[in-house]
């Protein structure tokens, strides 16, 4: 993966900022190992004829290793005090190896209380296909007095 997103501080996260791009390549050892990784033993996640005699072009990603990169995009962005409290995505179109997908997110929504700011965030991963996840976040940004 490259272009790791530039943390931001709690303090200075506003509803309508957004979160700099993650270029993942999708590589088939990325795919197959996500699949294991989260014991998802399906054919069509490391099996290229069998994903073929069930209609795909080839293997796909599956949804628990979008679900940790969308997880891992956040964090990144959030920095090392942030919780993530929620990720809530929908799959479109299929991440298959030799492609790229680009992960987007805008903060649609900052709430402060006493354990830290709740960010909420509009994520987005499209590939050379569209669409490949759309989905939520929400966060949980220490700030100074939640530390006191």
């Amino acid at each position: 993966m490259t272009q790791s997103p530039v943390r931001t501080p709690a303090g200075s996260v506003r509803a309508g900022d957004e979160l700099p791009p993650l270029r993942v390549p999708v590589t088939r050892t990325l795919i197959v190992a996500g699949a294991i990784a989260s014991r998802d033993f399906q054919d069509v996640h490391h099996d290229v004829e069998l994903a073929r005699e069930k209609g795909s072009p080839d293997i796909f990603m599956n949804i628990l290793t979008t679900n940790g990169l969308v997880g891992r995009y956040i964090t990144e962005w959030a920095g090392p005090g942030a919780v993530l409290r929620a990720v809530r995505i929908r799959l479109g179109a299929p991440n298959y190896p030799d492609d790229e997908m680009v992960l987007t997110g805008k903060v649609t929504s900052v709430e402060a209380d006493m354990s830290g700011r709740t960010v909420e965030i509009a994520v987005l991963g499209v590939n050379k296909l569209g669409q490949h996840v759309t989905g939520t976040a929400t966060v949980v940004l220490p700030t100074p007095e939640a530390a006191v």
